[in-house]
């Protein structure tokens, strides 16, 4: 977090040597240039800390000093005093202020004692203003990874991690990007600082603004005192913008000055303040598509795309939902009271054969239902949703692998006593494992040309092929073999 420090000493060269002694990177030091109008609303500024010499306090100023004491995030304060006069140290003391310190000190005494008060200061600002200092339970290992495709996904995380590079991650909604983002965060050198995350399509325009860049008192109606941004909070850590593709055109405009200068403005302020933060963002959308519609700044998402990461959807990659099925009956167990301890092979299989447009969110919230409608140890098929459980084949269901069509006379009596959904779902298993059957053979088990054919893409047509018991090699043994 981005620290505020007020000056107002009445001794200039003091003033300066503190000015050069306090200034951190994580620290601005500020000159109080009207004394005046600083006491009368110091309740409204965000200044942490108020260095002050003892000259400037009149008993008005004292009496403003004890009301601070009322409000949570009032600022620590530092009389410097010519004289050691116990009474006013008492008195100071008494109304509120850190500590009173003798001016005739060298300005290097000073700054140490205030430095001591200032990392007091980073902890309770850091509580007060809820800003996470590391995700502890973010890692790697978060990310199961048993499919190809996610171990290939999750290899890249490490390197990534390591760099201070804006990144852009992408991803159907409930595949886990904001966990991603805590994990490169938890991975990165800035794990040590605040992870801040903004969802950019849950404010208002006008609130967005003051969410991110923070505003000073009287900027609009209602902003009775000054307030940090979310950039200021998030300084030498992380910034997550969630939902990247919903931010007003204006300001992404100011977002790309943040990414180009390191700076950023409260709204009526005229002072820029720099800040040291690695931006991530997220969407669901496909923001070349926004960026040709002229939704979105075409020079952000270049800055924002140094390093682009697409979280695969669930059902590209089944092979890993036994093990995320299993991690998340052990989470669940004990925090929602329930002792189911498996599932029924039946019902795992449904779960790997259902789509999942919710994705990894979708799957937590399914498993904790079935967990919790359970009247055994172990999840079964009739704990899971109807259109999940209705995905379980039939014996004997995918044994077909001719194309076919059937009449009202031909039709199985088998399906006739199932429900309409059941049947329908059966019979579009029976089409499509035939349809791919034949069209593999017709390319000769290239995959590449049959999902070009069948107008999807590789990776969809690869799962499709492993639910269907279908592999590429059988039919280019096949062709070699005519």
């Amino acid at each position: 977090m981005l620290l505020h420090i007020a000056l107002a000493v009445d001794q200039p060269e003091l003033e300066n040597k503190l000015s050069k002694l306090l200034s951190r990177k994580d620290s601005i030091v500020e000159p109080v240039q009207n004394l005046r109008t600083f006491w009368r609303d110091i309740a409204k500024r965000t200044s942490d800390l108020l260095v002050v010499s003892r000259g400037f306090i009149d008993n008005r100023a004292l009496g403003r000093l004890r009301n601070l004491r009322e409000s949570a995030d009032a600022p620590a304060i530092v009389v410097l005093s010519q004289a050691d006069n116990e009474e006013d140290q008492a008195r100071f003391i008494a109304a509120g202020c850190e500590a009173v310190l003798n001016s005739s000190l060298s300005a290097k005494k000073i700054a140490e004692a205030i430095d001591a008060i200032l990392q007091r200061r980073r902890q309770v600002a850091a509580s007060t203003l809820s800003v996470p200092r590391k995700p502890d339970t973010a890692q790697i290992s978060d990310f199961v990874a048993q499919s190809p495709l996610m171990v290939q996904f999750v290899r890249l995380i490490p390197k990534i991690a390591k760099s201070d590079s804006a990144v852009l991650i992408l991803g159907e909604t409930g595949v886990g990007k904001e966990r991603l983002a805590h994990v490169l965060h938890a991975e990165s050198p800035r794990s040590s600082g605040p992870f801040v995350a903004v969802h950019c399509a849950a404010l208002p325009e006008t609130l967005l603004e003051s969410e991110l860049f923070g505003h000073e008192q009287g900027a609009f109606t209602g902003a009775t005192r000054s307030r940090r941004g979310c950039f200021e909070l998030a300084h030498q850590g992380t910034i997550f913008l969630d939902e990247i593709g919903e931010m007003p055109l204006h300001l992404q405009s100011k977002l790309l000055r943040v990414l180009e200068n390191h700076e950023i403005r409260r709204l009526g302020s005229e002072h820029a303040v720099r800040v040291d933060v690695r931006i991530m963002a997220a969407t669901n959308r496909d923001l070349e598509e926004q960026v040709s519609a002229k939704q979105f700044r075409r020079d952000l998402y270049y800055r924002l795309n140094v390093v682009s990461l697409t979280i695969p959807p669930l059902r590209d990659r089944v092979q890993d939902i036994p093990e995320l099925v299993t991690s998340y009956i052990d989470y669940l167990g004990p925090r929602i009271g329930c002792h189911v301890s498996g599932i029924a092979k039946e019902a795992l299989d449904a779960l790997c054969r259902y789509s999942w447009p919710g994705n990894v969110r979708e799957l937590i919230n399914v498993v904790e239902r079935a967990m919790l409608l359970s009247e055994t140890d172990v999840i079964t098929c009739d704990d899971l949703p109807q259109c999940i459980a209705d995905t379980v084949p039939s014996a004997g269901a995918l044994t077909q692998p001719k194309a076919f069509l059937y009449a009202e006379e031909t039709l199985p009596g088998q399906w006739l006593r199932k429900p309409l959904r059941q049947a329908r779902q059966e019979l579009v298993e029976h089409f499509e494992r035939a349809y791919l059957t034949a069209l593999l053979q017709a390319t000769t088990g290239h995959v590449g040309e049959a999902a070009k054919r069948a107008g999807i893409d590789a990776r969809t047509l690869f799962g499709k092929m492993k639910l269907y018991g279908l592999s590429k090699e059988d039919f280019r043994n096949e062709a070699k073999e005519q």
